[in-house]
């Protein structure tokens, strides 16, 4: 999937820098404690409010062996057909949501992911964390 701007570090890390604060908005009204559902819920709806564009369960296919498969993998939020964010809603975030995201950044061909779990007292300094790979490495700032 492309994006027909220019991308560069800087109009990325902007990118999530909104996101964030739009789920640090959702995480302040709301707190922990509810289903990952409501919290998707409520950050289409934040981001509506803010002006940014998102695909909400985005269906990722899967080059296999030169077919592209179409599968039941699903992100939870494109951003701006450039930023994958995965929603958690768990007491713990594994290894395992965190190799979910980066596959999902591999086979969409993005730099940069996403991922927060909003069953955190600090959504900011507990629940947020970015993943990076080679192709932001070779952005322009």
């Amino acid at each position: 999937m492309e994006n027909n701007r220019k991308m560069t570090k800087t109009y990325l890390n902007d990118l999530i820098y909104k996101v964030n604060g739009a789920a640090i908005e959702v995480h302040k009204t709301l707190g922990p404690g509810l289903l990952e559902s409501v919290y998707h819920r409520c950050l289409k709806k934040e981001l509506s409010l803010i002006g940014i564009s998102y695909q909400s369960e985005v269906f990722i296919p899967v080059d296999y062996k030169g077919f592209t498969l179409e599968t039941e993998l699903r992100c939870d939020l494109f951003i701006e057909n450039i930023l994958p964010v995965e929603l958690k809603a768990v007491e713990k975030i594994h290894p395992v949501h965190e190799a979910q995201l980066i596959t999902y950044m591999k086979l969409l061909n993005v730099p940069k992911g996403l991922l927060l779990n909003f069953n955190c007292t600090n959504l900011f300094k507990e629940g947020q964390r970015t993943f990076v790979n080679d192709l932001y490495r070779r952005l322009s700032d």
